[in-house]
């Protein structure tokens, strides 16, 4: 049997997985456990700003500084790591980002210096920042698209929620316990993490066991299969020395994606709306406090309306995610297959996908402008609240529906494509968050709310160019690129040739 993973794809004859569906859960709940650190490391941190200035007798203005430097490493990280995951398989990635996690927290839980903190804070972002780009890569390994939207939902609630849950953790740590009880609760949960995925986490990677059928042995071998063979997910039996040799990650690749034309307009819409939810985020507890006499405490819970609308979202946008392909497909005579999975090459994801981006984007757009002029207004704090409860729910349909758009035109490298989006996230949410207190000191609450969501609304124009001429586009580098595989192979003959005669 021919084992070259590099040209691994299911056959004809073959499922799109081999994967359970208790198996796809459990797998869904692991990588989106993962995905929950990245968000919730830097929210959790806010609450204990000021006591970490006092304590290691520095000014707030450093302080926020290790916040900038984590958002830059969260931005820089997914470049340089490039398309590492594609190449060696999801499963080794994981062990290593979140081996050095837990390591940088158990570091951060113990030291007592500032530069202790400014280095370790970076080296979590690192260890975290991959966590998500990860979550979507391992998604579209193991769900069709026909089903993609109910699991992206799932594996989507715990990174959605974890940047409103956060502060009330955090809050709730530092009154009761100390700062340093951020950090230690931040390992123990990355410690039971990573042993939860070391023990039974497959690998899913297309490069390394195609649809999940092909065993592999090493680091990308799950503990339990090692233990328990029945929990291999297939018999086949390899041939020594037949796995191929991986090429080197590009970390150049995750940035050439973003000169693709549709791609370009999807990653603009997401770090719009991305700086539009970090800004709201990261503002709202100094403006409970100022405008309703809050304490931090009670800030904090201010953050609840929020976490549970992103997290009653995933589900529904995940519903609505998969309705949309299967209207989306009747209405073009297209015969979904449920077993072997859809070849999206001649399919209008595009339409299918962005069907109903518009009312999650229609929602967050005149919720912010409403919640920034009730806070100026000084309106009961009811009012606010739900504004945020509804942003939620716009926000998190938006963010969900435009990953899922991004891993299905990128079948052959998502963890590329999702790294991608990780940077392009982190680039515009560290400017945000950067000048948000500047905004809202000169232009006050009402007119800073009201020029995000202008903002956000400018992607609306860049959206309907991609509803029209997306498709096109992806099937002319589909075509650009079967064109170089021809005259790659056919430069390639005449050494076969002379090999084979040697």
């Amino acid at each position: 049997m021919n084992s070259d993973h590099s040209t691994l794809k299911p056959s004809s004859e073959e499922v799109y997985s081999v994967f359970s569906k208790s198996s796809k859960a459990w797998i869904a709940f692991l990588v989106g456990l993962s995905g929950f650190f990245s968000p919730l490391s830097a929210n959790i941190y806010f609450p204990a700003i000021t006591h970490i200035s006092q304590d290691l007798h520095v000014s707030l203005e450093l302080v926020n500084l290790t916040i900038t430097a984590y958002l830059i490493c969260q931005c820089i990280t997914p470049s340089i790591t490039g398309d590492l995951a594609d190449m060696v398989g999801r499963r080794p990635v994981y062990l290593l980002v979140l081996s050095v996690y837990f390591g940088a927290n158990l570091g951060l839980s113990i030291q007592k210096t500032y530069v202790g903190l400014l280095v370790l804070r970076m080296i979590q972002s690192m260890g975290a920042s991959r966590t998500i780009a990860l979550c979507l890569s391992v998604i579209h390994d193991i769900a069709a698209p026909h089903e993609r939207g109910k699991y992206m939902g799932a594996a989507m609630t715990g990174p959605n929620a974890a940047p409103s849950i956060g502060p009330v953790l955090g809050g709730f740590l530092v009154e009761k316990a100390g700062w340093q009880w951020i950090f230690r609760f931040l390992a123990i949960l990355s410690g039971l993490n990573l042993v939860l995925m070391a023990i039974s986490f497959p690998e899913t990677g297309c490069a390394m066991v195609g649809n999940g059928s092909l065993p592999v042995s090493g680091i990308n071998r799950s503990l339990l299969s090692c233990i328990l063979p029945q929990y291999q997910t297939s018999e086949i039996a390899t041939t020594a020395g037949q796995k191929p040799r991986l090429p080197m990650p590009n970390p150049l690749i995750a940035l050439k994606i973003l000169f693709k034309k549709d791609v370009a307009l999807l990653m603009y819409a997401n770090g719009v709306f991305y700086m539009n939810y970090q800004c709201s985020q990261s503002s709202l507890s100094s403006l409970f406090m100022t405008t309703y006499g809050l304490n931090a405490l009670q800030a904090g819970l201010c953050y609840l309306p929020y976490g549970i609308a992103c997290t009653a979202g995933t589900f529904l946008t995940g519903m609505v995610i998969d309705r949309d392909y299967r209207i989306t497909a009747a209405a073009v005579g297209f015969t979904i297959n449920k077993k072997k999975g859809d070849d999206l090459s001649s399919f209008p994801i595009e339409k299918s996908r962005l069907r109903s981006i518009w009312y999650f984007m229609g929602l967050l757009i005149i919720c912010t402008v409403g919640y920034g002029w009730s806070i100026q207004t000084e309106t009961n704090m009811v009012v606010p609240l739900v504004l945020q409860f509804l942003s939620g729910i716009g926000v998190t349909g938006t963010f969900n529906i435009l990953r899922t758009l991004v891993i299905d035109i990128h079948p052959d490298n998502p963890a590329t494509a999702s790294a991608t989006i990780n940077i392009v996230r982190g680039t515009f949410a560290a400017v945000g968050v950067s000048i948000i207190q500047v905004l809202l000191d000169r232009l006050k609450t009402g007119w800073t709310f009201t020029l995000l969501a202008g903002l956000c609304a400018t992607a609306y124009p860049l959206l309907l160019f991609n509803l029209k001429f997306g498709m096109n586009w992806r099937q002319e580098r589909i075509m650009k690129g079967k064109k170089r595989n021809e005259s790659r192979d056919t430069e390639m003959m005449p050494q076969a040739r002379m090999i084979k005669k040697a």
